[in-house]
Protein backbone atom coordinates (compact mmCIF):
# COMPACT_ATOMS: atom_id res chain seq x y z
CA UNK A 1 0.00 0.00 0.00
CA UNK A 2 3.03 2.29 0.11
CA UNK A 3 2.53 3.35 -3.50
CA UNK A 4 -1.08 4.29 -2.75
CA UNK A 5 -0.50 6.10 0.55
CA UNK A 6 0.08 9.58 -0.96
CA UNK A 7 -3.20 9.32 -2.84
CA UNK A 8 -5.42 7.90 -0.10
CA UNK A 9 -8.24 10.18 1.01
CA UNK A 10 -10.23 9.59 4.20
CA UNK A 11 -13.99 9.93 3.70
CA UNK A 12 -17.09 9.70 5.88
CA UNK A 13 -19.89 7.52 4.52
CA UNK A 14 -23.32 8.41 5.97
CA UNK A 15 -26.09 5.82 5.88
CA UNK A 16 -27.98 5.78 2.62
CA UNK A 17 -25.27 7.47 0.57
CA UNK A 18 -25.31 6.24 -3.02
CA UNK A 19 -21.71 6.15 -4.19
CA UNK A 20 -22.42 4.86 -7.69
CA UNK A 21 -25.52 4.26 -9.77
CA UNK A 22 -25.62 1.70 -12.61
CA UNK A 23 -23.59 3.03 -15.53
CA UNK A 24 -21.82 5.72 -13.51
CA UNK A 25 -18.11 6.13 -14.26
CA UNK A 26 -16.02 4.64 -11.47
CA UNK A 27 -13.48 7.22 -10.35
CA UNK A 28 -12.31 5.78 -7.02
CA UNK A 29 -11.68 2.47 -5.32
CA UNK A 30 -12.89 2.45 -1.71
CA UNK A 31 -11.41 0.62 1.28
CA UNK A 32 -14.07 0.59 4.06
CA UNK A 33 -12.85 0.84 7.64
CA UNK A 34 -16.04 0.38 9.65
CA UNK A 35 -18.72 1.09 7.04
CA UNK A 36 -20.67 -1.61 5.18
CA UNK A 37 -21.65 -1.01 1.56
CA UNK A 38 -23.99 -3.13 -0.57
CA UNK A 39 -23.97 -3.62 -4.31
CA UNK A 40 -27.62 -3.72 -5.34
CA UNK A 41 -29.31 -4.63 -8.59
CA UNK A 42 -32.33 -2.40 -9.20
CA UNK A 43 -35.18 -3.94 -11.19
CA UNK A 44 -37.38 -1.99 -13.61
CA UNK A 45 -40.32 -2.25 -11.20
CA UNK A 46 -38.24 -0.76 -8.38
CA UNK A 47 -37.52 -3.96 -6.49
CA UNK A 48 -34.02 -4.46 -5.15
CA UNK A 49 -31.70 -7.41 -4.81
CA UNK A 50 -28.36 -7.39 -3.03
CA UNK A 51 -25.55 -8.93 -5.05
CA UNK A 52 -22.55 -8.36 -2.78
CA UNK A 53 -21.51 -6.83 0.53
CA UNK A 54 -18.30 -4.91 1.23
CA UNK A 55 -16.74 -4.09 4.57
CA UNK A 56 -13.38 -3.94 6.32
CA UNK A 57 -12.35 -7.22 4.68
CA UNK A 58 -11.83 -5.69 1.26
CA UNK A 59 -12.58 -3.00 -1.28
CA UNK A 60 -15.07 -1.98 -3.94
CA UNK A 61 -15.07 0.02 -7.14
CA UNK A 62 -12.52 -2.09 -8.98
CA UNK A 63 -13.83 -5.40 -10.30
CA UNK A 64 -15.89 -3.82 -13.10
CA UNK A 65 -13.46 -0.96 -13.58
CA UNK A 66 -10.70 -2.79 -15.43
CA UNK A 67 -12.29 -2.37 -18.87
CA UNK A 68 -15.60 -0.49 -18.91
CA UNK A 69 -14.90 1.60 -15.79
CA UNK A 70 -18.65 1.67 -15.22
CA UNK A 71 -20.66 0.56 -12.20
CA UNK A 72 -23.03 -2.27 -13.02
CA UNK A 73 -25.18 -1.71 -9.96
CA UNK A 74 -26.02 0.70 -7.16
CA UNK A 75 -23.42 0.99 -4.42
CA UNK A 76 -25.18 2.21 -1.29
CA UNK A 77 -23.94 2.68 2.28
CA UNK A 78 -25.97 0.42 4.57
CA UNK A 79 -23.93 0.78 7.77
CA UNK A 80 -22.42 4.27 8.19
CA UNK A 81 -18.76 4.70 8.91
CA UNK A 82 -15.47 5.71 7.36
CA UNK A 83 -13.35 4.59 4.44
CA UNK A 84 -10.26 5.49 2.48
CA UNK A 85 -10.47 5.97 -1.26
CA UNK A 86 -7.89 6.21 -3.99
CA UNK A 87 -8.22 7.43 -7.61
CA UNK A 88 -8.82 4.53 -9.95
CA UNK A 89 -5.79 5.33 -12.14
CA UNK A 90 -3.49 5.09 -9.11
CA UNK A 91 -5.09 1.79 -8.14
CA UNK A 92 -4.42 0.39 -11.61
CA UNK A 93 -0.83 1.60 -11.44
CA UNK A 94 -0.26 -0.14 -8.09
CA UNK A 95 -1.71 -3.37 -9.44
CA UNK A 96 0.47 -3.15 -12.55
CA UNK A 97 3.75 -2.43 -10.76
CA UNK A 98 3.40 -4.30 -7.46
CA UNK A 99 3.07 -8.09 -8.02
CA UNK A 100 2.38 -8.83 -4.35
CA UNK A 101 -0.39 -6.25 -4.24
CA UNK A 102 -1.75 -7.57 -7.52
CA UNK A 103 -2.00 -11.11 -6.12
CA UNK A 104 -3.80 -9.79 -3.05
CA UNK A 105 -6.33 -7.90 -5.17
CA UNK A 106 -6.90 -10.91 -7.43
CA UNK A 107 -7.43 -13.13 -4.39
CA UNK A 108 -10.02 -10.70 -3.07
CA UNK A 109 -11.77 -10.53 -6.43
CA UNK A 110 -12.02 -14.33 -6.50
CA UNK A 111 -13.49 -14.35 -2.99
CA UNK A 112 -15.94 -11.62 -4.00
CA UNK A 113 -17.08 -13.59 -7.04
CA UNK A 114 -17.60 -16.62 -4.80
CA UNK A 115 -19.70 -14.47 -2.48
CA UNK A 116 -21.90 -13.32 -5.37
CA UNK A 117 -22.14 -16.89 -6.71
CA UNK A 118 -23.31 -18.35 -3.40
CA UNK A 119 -25.62 -15.38 -2.73
CA UNK A 120 -27.46 -15.95 -6.01
CA UNK A 121 -27.92 -19.63 -5.21
CA UNK A 122 -28.95 -18.87 -1.64
CA UNK A 123 -31.61 -16.38 -2.71
CA UNK A 124 -33.05 -18.96 -5.08
CA UNK A 125 -33.31 -22.01 -2.85
CA UNK A 126 -33.09 -21.18 0.85
CA UNK A 127 -35.67 -19.95 3.34
CA UNK A 128 -36.03 -16.34 4.40
CA UNK A 129 -34.99 -17.27 7.95
CA UNK A 130 -31.78 -18.93 6.78
CA UNK A 131 -30.97 -16.03 4.49
CA UNK A 132 -31.72 -13.51 7.23
CA UNK A 133 -29.35 -15.32 9.58
CA UNK A 134 -26.69 -15.30 6.86
CA UNK A 135 -27.08 -11.53 6.44
CA UNK A 136 -26.91 -10.87 10.18
CA UNK A 137 -23.82 -13.06 10.54
CA UNK A 138 -22.09 -11.42 7.57
CA UNK A 139 -22.74 -7.98 9.04
CA UNK A 140 -21.57 -9.17 12.46
CA UNK A 141 -18.30 -10.36 10.89
CA UNK A 142 -17.61 -6.96 9.37
CA UNK A 143 -18.55 -4.78 12.35
CA UNK A 144 -17.12 -7.02 15.06
CA UNK A 145 -19.78 -5.84 17.51
CA UNK A 146 -23.03 -7.39 18.73
CA UNK A 147 -25.28 -4.34 18.24
CA UNK A 148 -26.00 -4.00 14.52
CA UNK A 149 -27.81 -0.91 13.21
CA UNK A 150 -30.30 -2.81 11.03
CA UNK A 151 -33.95 -1.98 10.44
CA UNK A 152 -36.78 -4.24 9.25
CA UNK A 153 -37.20 -2.10 6.14
CA UNK A 154 -33.53 -2.36 5.26
CA UNK A 155 -33.44 -6.14 5.73
CA UNK A 156 -36.56 -6.58 3.62
CA UNK A 157 -34.88 -4.68 0.77
CA UNK A 158 -31.67 -6.70 1.02
CA UNK A 159 -33.52 -10.02 1.18
CA UNK A 160 -36.05 -9.08 -1.48
CA UNK A 161 -39.11 -9.90 0.65
CA UNK A 162 -41.98 -8.03 2.28
CA UNK A 163 -41.28 -6.11 5.46
CA UNK A 164 -43.95 -8.14 7.27
CA UNK A 165 -42.05 -11.33 6.38
CA UNK A 166 -38.85 -9.94 7.87
CA UNK A 167 -40.69 -8.81 11.01
CA UNK A 168 -42.11 -12.30 11.52
CA UNK A 169 -38.70 -13.86 10.92
CA UNK A 170 -36.96 -11.57 13.40
CA UNK A 171 -39.64 -12.25 16.02
CA UNK A 172 -38.98 -15.96 15.60
CA UNK A 173 -35.23 -15.48 15.99
CA UNK A 174 -35.80 -13.37 19.10
CA UNK A 175 -38.15 -15.96 20.59
CA UNK A 176 -35.43 -18.55 20.01
CA UNK A 177 -32.98 -16.38 21.95
CA UNK A 178 -30.68 -15.72 19.01
CA UNK A 179 -31.18 -11.96 18.80
CA UNK A 180 -32.78 -9.07 20.67
CA UNK A 181 -34.59 -6.37 18.73
CA UNK A 182 -34.27 -2.73 19.65
CA UNK A 183 -35.25 0.42 17.84
CA UNK A 184 -33.37 0.43 14.51
CA UNK A 185 -31.00 -2.15 15.94
CA UNK A 186 -30.54 -5.91 16.16
CA UNK A 187 -28.36 -7.31 18.93
CA UNK A 188 -26.72 -10.69 18.39
CA UNK A 189 -27.08 -12.69 21.61
CA UNK A 190 -26.30 -16.21 20.37
CA UNK A 191 -23.94 -16.27 17.41
CA UNK A 192 -23.54 -20.03 17.57
CA UNK A 193 -27.31 -20.41 17.36
CA UNK A 194 -27.43 -18.15 14.31
CA UNK A 195 -24.74 -20.27 12.67
CA UNK A 196 -26.88 -23.35 13.30
CA UNK A 197 -29.98 -21.64 11.90
CA UNK A 198 -28.40 -20.29 8.73
CA UNK A 199 -27.80 -22.21 5.52
CA UNK A 200 -24.59 -23.70 4.14
CA UNK A 201 -23.95 -20.58 2.04
CA UNK A 202 -22.65 -18.55 4.96
CA UNK A 203 -19.98 -21.14 5.74
CA UNK A 204 -19.03 -21.52 2.09
CA UNK A 205 -18.53 -17.78 1.64
CA UNK A 206 -16.58 -17.43 4.86
CA UNK A 207 -14.33 -20.42 4.14
CA UNK A 208 -13.53 -19.04 0.69
CA UNK A 209 -12.42 -15.73 2.21
CA UNK A 210 -10.36 -17.54 4.83
CA UNK A 211 -8.66 -19.67 2.17
CA UNK A 212 -7.84 -16.82 -0.20
CA UNK A 213 -7.26 -14.08 2.38
CA UNK A 214 -6.04 -15.64 5.64
CA UNK A 215 -6.74 -13.48 8.66
CA UNK A 216 -9.91 -11.91 7.26
CA UNK A 217 -11.96 -13.01 10.26
CA UNK A 218 -9.28 -12.78 12.95
CA UNK A 219 -11.12 -9.92 14.67
CA UNK A 220 -14.29 -11.98 15.06
CA UNK A 221 -12.75 -15.06 16.66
Amino acid sequence: MGLLKPYLEAVILPRGTVLYQPGDPIRHTYFPHDAVVSLIDVMEDGRLAEVAMFGCEGLFGLLTAFVSREAFGRYVVQIPGTASRVPLDQMHEAIRTRPTFQRRVLAYNEALLAQAYHTVACNAVHTVEARCCRWILSTHDRLNQDALPLTHEFLSEMLGVQRSTVSATLRSLQTSGLIVQRRAEIVVTDRGGLEQATCECYGKIRSRFEKLLPGTYTRTE
